[in-house]
C-alpha cells in the first residue's frame, strides 16, 4: 500500500469511529447540558478519545513543561479535545493538526461550542509534511497516534523541525516490545490501519538522529493494558450507536480489530510509552 492509499485508509477508519461528533454532543444531550450552554468541563468527559484522559495528558504537559506563554502544536490532533483542554487549563495558545477532515471540520465546530476559539485553531494536513514554518513551536505533543504514520524518521525530523531550539516534544505512542509477526502486523493494518509500530529504542534513535534527545522515557505497558480492557468494554457499550450510524457491519469489524489490538498488550507483544525529548540549542 502507497502513502496515499494508506493515508486514505485512516481516513475512512476515523470517518467511522465508535467516538465521533454525533456520539459525543448525544452524550452531552443525556447529560441535560443545553447546547447553548457547554463549557470545555462539560465536553472533557467525552471528546479526550486517547488513554488515560484528562490525568494523562495534564501528565504529559506537566512533564514537557508547557505554561499559559507557549504555543502548542497537537499532531493528529482528531476532535480537538487535547488541544481545547490545554488551552482551557494553562490558558496557552494550541494549533491542531490532523489528517481527517471529518475529525478536522468537528474540531472546529467543538471548539467553537466551547467559546475556545480565540485560544485554539486548528490545520488539515499530513504529519510528515507539517504546514508550518520551522520554529514554530514552544511544543509538540502527540498522543497515540504515530502507529498511524509511515515513515518514522520523517514524522520524527518533522515535529524537530517545527519546534524552536530548546522546545519540547513530549509523546505516547503504541509501541512493540518485540519483533511483530508477518501476520500479526498485517492484521493491524487492516483492522486498526497501524503502520511502522516501532520499538521505544527506536524511538530514542531517531530523536538523536533529528537533534532532538530524549530527556525522558517511561513505560506505560502495565497501565495501558487496564486501560484497553476498560476501552474495550465502553466501545462495546456504543454498539447501538455505532451500528445505527456506520452499521452492524462496521461494528463487528470494529469489535474483531480492537479486541485483538488488546489481546497484544495482554500477552506483552505490545505496549506504551511516554517519551520527552528537548530539541538542541541552534
Amino acid at each position: 500500500m502507497n502513502a496515499a492509499a494508506h493515508a486514505d485508509s485512516v481516513t475512512r477508519f476515523y470517518d467511522s469511529h465508535p467516538i465521533n461528533e454525533e456520539q459525543i454532543l448525544a452524550a452531552l444531550r443525556a447529560k441535560g447540558v443545553p447546547r447553548e450552554a457547554v463549557t470545555e468541563d462539560d465536553l472533557k468527559a467525552f471528546d479526550q478519545d486517547h488513554y488515560g484522559g484528562v490525568e494523562a495528558l495534564e501528565e504529559l504537559a506537566r512533564r514537557a513543561g508547557i505554561a499559559r506563554a507557549h504555543h502548542v502544536l497537537d499532531v493528529c490532533s482528531g476532535m480537538g479535545g487535547p488541544a481545547r483542554y490545554l488551552a482551557h487549563w494553562l490558558g496557552c495558545r494550541v494549533t491542531g493538526l490532523d489528517l481527517t477532515e471529518s475529525r478536522y471540520r468537528s474540531a472546529q465546530r467543538l471548539t467553537r461550542l466551547a467559546r475556545l476559539e480565540h485560544l485554539v485553531d486548528f490545520r488539515l494536513g499530513n504529519a510528515l509534511a507539517m504546514p508550518f514554518p520551522a520554529g514554530s513551536f514552544d511544543a509538540v505533543v502527540a498522543q497515540e497516534s504515530w502507529a498511524h504514520i509511515p515513515d518514522k524518521s520523517r514524522l520524527v525530523g518533522e515535529a524537530a523541525r517545527v519546534l524552536r531550539p530548546e522546545g519540547v516534544l513530549a509523546f505516547t505512542d503504541i509501541v512493540r516490545r518485540d519483533d511483530l509477526p508477518e501476520g500479526t502486523a498485517r492484521r493491524l493494518k487492516d483492522g486498526m490501519t497501524f503502520t511502522e509500530i516501532e520499538s521505544a529504542q527506536e524511538y530514542v534513535r531517531l530523536l538523536e538522529v533529528h537533534a532532538c534527545p530524549a530527556v525522558q522515557v517511561d513505560d506505560l505497558s502495565e497501565a495501558w493494558t487496564a486501560i484497553l480492557q476498560q476501552r474495550l468494554a465502553m466501545y462495546r457499550s456504543l454498539k447501538a450507536s455505532t451500528s445505527a450510524k456506520f452499521g452492524a457491519a462496521r461494528y463487528e469489524q470494529y469489535d474483531d480489530a480492537y479486541s485483538f489490538f488488546v489481546s497484544l498488550y495482554e500477552r506483552g507483544v505490545l505496549g506504551g510509552v511516554r517519551i520527552v525529548a528537548r530539541r538542541r540549542a541552534a
